[in-house]
């Protein structure tokens, strides 16, 4: 069975990555009906393509535009989703660059390849410029095999039962319309969110392993705190997904594992570093799971979305 399938890509100040992610979307194998570009501050957009004739290209692209103030992690992508007809969505954000021209072939077999299936996430793997203890997390969190996650499988992988990306991840769209879509405010993880709820709902989660997009960040200690604490605020505000199974057991595995690769790769000066790092990682996301106990103005301070408090 052919299904249609609909792009939905987030862009923010984009640069030239984001010319190569869209020509790599269009040269996929599998037929793609349209990309939904929701692009947040039109200048930047306009200042990327003007004078290139790149978007003339391609007929089947369509742009929004909002304001900074307008863009919301799961509002953004729930309106994006409302231009689509298509049976089938995948989300993709501006840094994701797909391996091959097989990326959404395979995110759609293993969406499909069963009736309950209500998403497929794409592995990422490291760019060239990964830094060591990156590229380890990538390879934790996105291995080689593919999988399928249920409700009976959270006492065997915990958190990682909800684990999804919509930095690519391809969605059934009869299944989100009668989940109600993603949460309409979100501060981050509205993928893991809807993933959860899914999940509870008796639906199931795949993991694309053949689907692959270039993804990785080489964080600061202070990014990688900010970005915890809007980690720790998103399951705050979700206690019905993030209860039911506790997080931080993931995460203390994550570094245990991390020092044992570093031991073995003859790589023991970057444990210190690692070390560090987990701290801010811990402290942030302790501080965001108790967002309401404290002053406005450090939740403002904490937070990498600023724009949510207000």
């Amino acid at each position: 069975m052919q299904y249609s399938v609909d792009v939905i890509l987030l862009t923010h100040k984009p640069g030239n990555q984001v010319m190569e992610l869209i020509k790599a979307v269009e040269e996929q194998t599998y037929p793609i009906r349209k990309m939904i570009i929701m692009n947040t501050e039109e200048r930047y957009f306009e200042k990327l393509f003007y004078g290139t004739r790149f978007l003339e290209k391609y007929k089947n692209i369509e742009v929004h535009h909002l304001s900074e103030k307008e863009f919301d992690h799961g509002r953004t992508r729930a309106k994006a989703v409302q231009y689509s007809k298509a049976d089938i969505f995948v989300c993709m954000t501006q840094d994701a660059i797909p391996e091959n021209n097989q990326l959404v072939q395979n995110l759609v077999e293993s969406l499909t390849q069963q009736d309950d299936i209500a998403a497929a996430y794409a592995r990422q793997l490291p760019l060239p410029d990964c830094r060591e203890i990156e590229k380890y997390t990538r390879s934790f969190n996105y291995p080689e095999q593919s999988s399928v996650k249920a409700a009976a499988d959270m006492d065997r992988l915990g958190i990682k039962t909800f684990f999804c990306s919509n930095v690519c991840a391809a969605y059934n769209r009869e299944i989100y319309e009668n989940m109600g879509g993603f949460v309409k405010k979100a501060i981050f993880n509205e993928d893991m969110i809807y993933a959860g709820h899914a999940v509870s709902a008796g639906y199931r989660i795949a993991y694309a392993a053949d689907a692959r997009v270039r993804h990785s960040h080489n964080y600061t200690c202070m990014q990688q705190f900010r970005r915890n604490f809007d980690l720790g605020v998103s399951q705050a505000e979700h206690p019905e997904v993030f209860d039911i199974v506790s997080s931080e057991s993931e995460g203390i595995k994550l570094v245990k594992d991390t020092i044992r690769h570093l031991n073995k790769t003859k790589r023991k000066r970057l444990i210190p570093f690692l070390i560090v790092s987990s701290a801010y990682k811990f402290i942030g996301y302790q501080l965001g799971k108790h967002y309401e106990s404290l002053p406005d103005r450090m939740v403002k301070w904490c937070s990498s979305n600023k724009l949510y408090w207000e």
